[in-house]
């Protein structure tokens, strides 16, 4: 079996080309959704466990955010194998160029989000009623573009779902820093996901899908950049709500720079220079978390 220079020997050809088209079917060799899940995910682990969480918990919660993006690709591809037919990025996939059924990818969907939950039930009764809301989040997000114009807000949410419930887990409750976090988290994602929104937009206008992109129209970067201050002061005022100090504003000041750098690429409108400015969003994630580790530590 080979995934993009990756080599697992010993695996009969027939079961390792299998495996390969399901690891191409959850975007295996392309991690930056796992990032955009998991840094939210250690912001809010990191406040709620004030530098060092739990190591059981942050074990569950770093593979849950492998399992839950890799069940969320599954379940996006099948929502839309119709319209990646008819987009050139995405008509090779393994749903829609026909190397798998839709009944597998709903198996592959439902063992995943099964597996996730199983280690949820390790964790206590708050958090397992949270996941029920996440576990929703994440399989309806996908059929959003079809109903309204804001399917990049029903994406952070689904993708910021974890800081509550990392709040949850590591102490009982889920109090008003968690829900500013989860916030940012969402007004993070209507910025980044717009741009990525950008590069399909003319394929999305023929074929009636819904987004950001579409509804901002001419004022699609500025408004990308007013979310972006949104996100900044959201976690403003979380530092401001949990008196953090000098080396978490400096986290943030790296966030904004990176951001800048941001808007510097999709300023000439060329699609690719959006995607890079939306893959870029990974070292935002980053920074904002090493300003969160870095108060902790710096006390």
């Amino acid at each position: 079996m080979k995934i993009k220079g990756l080599t697992i020997p010993y695996l009969p050809p027939e079961l390792g080309a299998r495996l390969s088209l399901y690891a191409g079917l959850i975007r295996l060799e392309k991690p930056i959704g796992f990032y955009l899940v998991l840094w939210p995910t250690l912001w809010a682990l990191a406040v709620a466990g004030q530098g060092s969480p739990n190591g059981w918990i942050l074990f569950v919660f770093v593979l849950g955010c492998f399992l839950m993006r890799s069940a969320g690709c599954a379940i996006n591809d099948f929502a839309d194998r119709d319209f990646d037919l008819h987009v050139e990025r995405t008509r090779q996939r393994p749903l829609t160029s026909g190397k798998i059924t839709p009944k597998e990818v709903l198996v592959v969907f439902t063992l995943l989000a099964l597996v996730a939950f199983l280690l949820v039930l390790t964790l206590n009764r708050l958090t397992i009623l949270l996941s029920l809301a996440g576990i929703l989040l994440a399989a309806s997000y996908p059929f959003m573009k079809r109903l309204h114009y804001l399917p990049q807000v029903h994406l952070g949410a689904a993708f910021g779902w974890a800081i509550p419930m990392a709040f949850a887990a590591q102490t009982g409750a889920v109090p008003k820093e968690a829900w500013l976090l989860f916030v940012a988290n969402i007004v993070w994602a209507v910025a980044y996901d717009t741009m990525y929104s950008m590069v399909d937009r003319e394929d999305d206008l023929k074929l009636g899908v819904k987004s950001t992109a579409i509804l901002f129209g001419a004022y699609d970067r500025a408004m990308t950049a007013v979310f972006q201050l949104l996100f900044l002061v959201a976690l403003v005022l979380v530092g401001l709500e949990l008196e953090f100090t000098l080396a978490y504003y400096l986290g943030l000041g790296v966030a904004a720079l990176l951001m800048a750098y941001e808007q510097f690429l999709i300023a000439d409108r060329v699609p690719a220079h959006y995607f890079s400015a939306f893959l870029h969003n990974q070292w935002v994630g980053a920074a904002v978390f090493a300003g969160i580790m870095g108060h902790y530590y710096s006390l």
